[in-house]
């Protein structure tokens, strides 16, 4: 049978959460792979796993409550190897890398940070950084100028938001990384200026908190969401 793998830890990790429930139904319980220095925490993989709120709920609680008594290296949700002994084989061969990972983690938590435009801010900003595109956008406004002046208008005006677009993902990274330890991009899609995940101190949480503060005080046309802290995901091969 199939073994699916949640997170892995150092074989002396204390109290890891051996028989929780994973995913599955009904859930299969957890149980703890050890490998030289290193452990798994593992269950019987379902033949027909899928992303269904009930099984990624159960993957991050058995990761949620191993990381409350020390450090994990997370799978993401899906991690399947054929059995028992071809995932011993790997943590066996890959001992030194695993526990360098777990050692650069330790005591440390990911902050997802996703950066958006609040179109009427930044419009606001483009205008204000520009005196002739905002001379150009009030005589528009009062019924000057012919149809394709207005049209070059919109034109130039796309352009500056995109390029304030590309500055504002630059200032993000630059004035957050300040208040991390590592940072990670994420895969881009439509809506988001950038999307960084940050590895933060978990003491210093509060600090990178605020730091995201301020910079939503300093540039109001940025819209920020946060989402951690989190298990360090996009730290771990």
């Amino acid at each position: 049978m199939s073994t699916y793998v949640y997170g892995i830890a150092r074989s002396s990790h204390p109290s890891l959460p051996n028989e929780a429930k994973g995913v599955g139904d009904p859930p299969r319980p957890v149980r703890i792979l050890k490998q030289g220095r290193l452990a798994a925490l593992v269950s019987d993989a379902p033949e027909d796993l899928r992303p269904k709120r009930r099984d990624l709920l159960a993957h991050q609680n058995v990761l949620r409550e191993a990381g409350e008594k020390g450090t994990v290296l997370p799978l993401r949700f899906g991690g399947i190897s054929p059995d028992d002994e071809t995932l011993a084989s790997v943590l066996a061969e890959r001992e030194d890398h695993y526990l360098e990972r777990l050692l650069a983690l330790d005591g440390k938590a990911e902050y997802n940070v996703k950066a958006s435009h609040d179109e009427e801010a930044v419009l606001h900003r483009v205008l204000a950084d520009d005196p002739r595109l905002r001379a150009m956008a009030e005589a528009g406004r009062t019924g000057g100028g012919s149809h394709e002046q207005k049209i070059q208008l919109g034109e130039r005006i796309a352009t500056a938001v995109q390029l304030r677009e590309a500055a504002d993902a630059d200032l993000v990274r630059a004035r957050l990384e300040e208040a991390a330890e590592e940072v990670s991009a994420g895969p881009q899609s439509t809506g988001w200026l950038t999307n960084l995940s940050f590895l933060v101190v978990r003491e210093r949480g509060a600090d990178f908190l605020n730091a995201v503060d301020e910079l939503r005080k300093q540039q109001p046309h940025l819209v920020l969401t946060v989402t951690g802290p989190l298990p360090p995901y996009s730290f771990v091969e």
